[in-house]
């Protein structure tokens, strides 16, 4: 889960990157953006959990 998390936050940090050199407009990838913003809730949300729960 921690390497999913990482890639997802990869994937949104090219996604903004792509946005702020105007190389594809905001509203082309805003659903992208919004998805992978909330994967990486989601992930961060399991390794947090796991990891605590881990070091019990």
């Amino acid at each position: 889960m921690y390497i999913s998390c990482k890639e997802a936050r990869e994937t949104n940090y090219w996604l903004r990157l792509l946005i702020e050199t105007k190389m594809i407009a905001e509203k082309q990838l805003a659903d992208l953006l919004d998805e992978s913003n909330q994967l990486i809730a989601i992930l961060t949300s399991i390794v947090k959990k796991t990891s605590s729960s881990a070091d019990q």
